[in-house]
């Protein structure tokens, strides 16, 4: 009898063991003695938390837009047609609105535009404004070296570095067609690096066709 008893543990003992070994992630274990403490008043056991691993997170490309010199925007003061107007990005920075003036929109979400038109009317002219900002047009971007039609071109929402280089006619026979180089400016500098061809491209951005060399 106790031959067949110390047989079965060994089996159960053996399942236990391959069933952890073919687990893919890692599991939760169950802090030991948790009778005791019921039993004896101990503390109360840590609670068990799953356990998973998780992959590199993606990279997202909705960050808040920032406005720069070149962009349109359209400015609706509710209730105020003499204010409501599309407006361009001067190379300084600024809009000219009547009644306050230039106002600062470089490095500005549109919404941080709308809240700063929104306290300078308040500020003696309308008691209580209501103003909307959006983007009507985005400034250029520039596409050089190895297309067709290198230039500047109108900045399309959602673009590529791939579709950059469809409107500039496409590759040169001599085009290095797996890589670009993309600058990027904004607040807080100047940033280049090399990319893949579909790489997201924003408006103000420069795409730089490599050459190949064989």
């Amino acid at each position: 009898m106790q031959g067949a008893r110390a047989a079965i543990v060994c089996l159960l003992s053996a399942l236990a063991v391959s069933g952890c070994t073919g687990r893919t992630a890692p599991v939760a274990v169950a802090p030991q003695n948790n009778l005791d403490a019921m039993a004896y008043g101990g503390p109360s056991p840590a609670p068990v938390v799953a356990v998973a691993y998780a992959g590199p997170e993606p990279v997202r490309y909705d960050a808040p837009y920032h406005l720069d010199a070149g962009d349109r925007l359209r400015v609706v003061v509710y209730g105020q047609e003499g204010l409501t107007n599309t407006y361009s990005i001067s190379a300084g920075g600024t809009i000219t609105m009547p009644l306050i003036g230039a106002v600062p929109a470089r490095g500005r979400t549109p919404q941080g535009l709308a809240a700063e038109i929104t306290a300078r009317l308040r500020n003696g002219f309308i008691r209580e404004p209501s103003v909307a900002v959006e983007v009507e047009s985005y400034r250029p971007f520039f596409i050089l070296g190895e297309v067709q039609a290198p230039g500047q071109y109108p900045y399309v929402p959602n673009m590529t570095a791939e579709s950059a280089v469809a409107i500039a006619g496409g590759f040169s026979p001599r085009a290095r067609k797996d890589r670009v180089t993309i600058t990027h400016t904004d607040a807080s500098g100047t940033s280049r690096v090399i990319m893949p061809p579909g790489t997201p491209v924003g408006p103000g951005d420069t795409v730089l066709v490599g050459e190949r060399w064989f």
